[in-house]
């Protein structure tokens, strides 16, 4: 079972653990790229260029004990955000699709 791991604000956290934000943004630069995206495949709004996650850790900091939660992925494509989960206006992210939360950890 693959796992990516990210961080989050805790905004963005709550967000998401409540079932209000359905998507997650990252800055198509040549970090997220290696992270995300077969490298010899990819190229803009190419669907293939993907590799797979089957779930998503986030994290609200660092540590061992700080609140965590683990969400199915759902996928990952390109496009333009919403603005009121953190995307810049007319700006292209990597959109993660999330799915349903399949445990928590350290939630106060």
């Amino acid at each position: 079972m693959k796992i990516l791991k990210l961080t989050l604000k805790k905004k963005w956290f709550d967000m998401i653990l409540s079932g209000e934000k359905k998507e997650e943004y990252r800055e198509i630069k040549r970090y997220w790229i290696q992270r995300l995206c077969d490298e010899f495949k990819f190229e803009i709004f190419d669907p293939e260029c993907f590799k797979h996650f089957d779930l998503i850790e986030f994290s609200n900091g660092y540590g061992h004990k700080v609140p965590k939660f683990t969400i199915k992925c759902e996928g990952f494509k390109i496009s333009k955000g919403n603005t009121l989960w953190g995307a810049e206006p007319n700006m292209y992210y990597f959109v993660v699709k999330l799915g349903h939360i399949v445990s928590t950890s350290n939630l106060l």
